[in-house]
């Protein structure tokens, strides 16, 4: 059942709406102005928005450009007294669906609103179609078919044709750059500049000037202007990654940018108008940040418009036979040779491990692989070394008892599963290759598979 949210400020028209709507099947709800109707729409995200224009206080655009901002793939009616109001007719170039004139017509209202929504449905297919015909198998170098990944392709799909700063975060090794790229090439601006840069990898005292240019002579060094980043992605899109590294004194500037679309180079005096989207990316909690001090609160909410969060490695190991794949015939096709092909219990080794380097990690491990390999297939000796030493650096630092305490039979139990569990298939099945990975006799892992219930 689609759900529509109905905003207006006379409570006659919010009843009429609502009482017309649930009679042909749609559920309601409604605010009596933009606040409430943005905190409902918060709370859940309705199929359709039919608002009034005109209201006391903020009216009808600005709840459009909140909702668009929010989310674009959602469908506004705006209604309006005036057939020829100027503020409709920019309204539809915000993005609304369409407007109706008051008074109008149970049916007029009835098929626009069917329209809006079938639309809607129409673009969603669309988009499930597009991913369906690559088997969500290759988004713009992102390999996965996993609930988890599928939802970050949605949302791509969904962010990219806006203009709204987008937030990506995510792990490090999650591949926070690639969604930046899909984001940008799936944009009206793939035609324009994707400038990327690792905000933690320059220093300080360089990244003002990478990023909006100098002037000659601002400062030792400087032999000739030159453009920053902003600039030379003029049209299109600037990727900021590792956001939260910026130092605070130029993130005043970075802020300016956001609100004003305008640069300053180092050592001149005047702006420069700049036309950018800009994405930023991070592995840090960024709300953490500004309580600490350590990042700007009115730059954080310029900034998180959007957010998109890749999930972890760990978190998707469905998969991980696709990576794989995906990453041996990359390297083959750089060697220009036919692909070793990787054997099942290389790849059940693997869905046992927790990737705590994430996607980037695996890659570096086929890699390695596919050079140690030889060209025979990969099976799990040519991963066990690595899986093996990595398993072995357990941490026990951050462990903290709970002021309620804990069941530590029931832990330790756990434990003992999850590493027989990855021992038997790092060995293949064989108990005796498994006992010898964890240390202990062959007498010992049969009594344990046993008491636990692994037989």
């Amino acid at each position: 059942m689609s759900e529509i949210l109905i905003v207006d400020d006379e409570r006659s028209m919010r009843e009429f709406l609502e009482i017309f709507c649930q009679q042909d099947g749609w559920s309601t709800r409604s605010a009596s102005g933009v606040r409430e109707a943005l905190k409902l729409f918060d709370d859940k995200e309705p199929k359709l928005v039919i608002t009034d224009l005109k209201m006391k206080g903020p009216g009808g655009l600005e709840l459009l450009k909140a909702i668009k901002k929010r989310n674009p793939a959602v469908e506004v009616i705006v209604v309006t007294a005036f057939a020829t109001d100027a503020t409709a007719m920019e309204a539809i170039k915000l993005g609304a669906y369409d407007y109706i004139q008051k008074p109008f017509q149970v049916e007029e209202i009835r098929v626009v609103m069917q329209r809006a929504l079938e639309r809607q449905r129409l673009l969603r297919e669309n988009v499930t179609m597009r991913v369906e015909l690559t088997g969500r198998y290759d988004f713009f170098g992102m390999v996965g078919r996993s609930p988890r990944i599928q939802e970050v392709y949605r949302l791509i799909e969904q962010v990219a044709p806006s203009k709204s700063t987008v937030v990506i975060t995510g792990e490090s090794g999650t591949g926070k750059e690639l969604v930046a790229r899909a984001i940008h090439f799936r944009s009206p601006r793939n035609k324009a500049p994707f400038v990327p840069i690792d905000c933690s990898s320059i220093p300080e005292a360089l990244l003002e000037s990478e990023l909006f240019g100098h002037q000659r002579g601002a400062f030792t060094g400087a032999n000739a202007d030159r453009k920053g980043l902003f600039e030379l992605a003029e049209g299109g899109t600037v990727f900021l990654d590792e956001i939260a590294e910026v130092p605070a004194s130029v993130q005043v500037k970075l802020l300016r940018v956001l609100q004003e679309r305008k640069v300053r180079r180092l050592g001149e005096g005047k702006d420069r108008p700049v036309d950018v989207r800009l994405v930023a990316a991070t592995n840090r909690d960024l709300e953490s940040e500004v309580a600490e001090g350590r990042f700007r609160e009115d730059l954080f909410y310029r900034l998180n418009v959007i957010r998109i969060h890749l999930p972890p490695l760990r978190e998707r190991l469905d998969d991980v036979p696709d990576l794989v794949r995906h990453f041996v015939a990359k390297l083959f096709a750089e060697a220009e040779g036919p692909p070793s092909m990787v054997l099942d219990e290389a790849l059940d080794a693997l869905r046992a491990y927790d990737f705590p380097g994430n996607v980037r990690e695996l890659e570096n491990l086929v890699e390695r692989a596919v050079a140690l390999g030889g060209g025979r297939p990969l099976g799990a000796e040519l991963f066990v070394d690595h899986l093996k030493r990595r398993t072995a650096e357990v941490d026990l630092g951050d462990l903290i008892l709970p002021e309620g305490g804990i069941e530590l039979d029931s832990i330790l139990a756990g434990v003992e599963r999850k590493l027989i569990k990855q021992a038997l298939v790092l060995s293949g099945g064989t108990k005796k290759d498994a006992a010898k990975l964890l240390g202990i006799s062959f007498r010992s892992i049969r009594y344990r598979v046993l008491k636990l219930g692994m037989e």
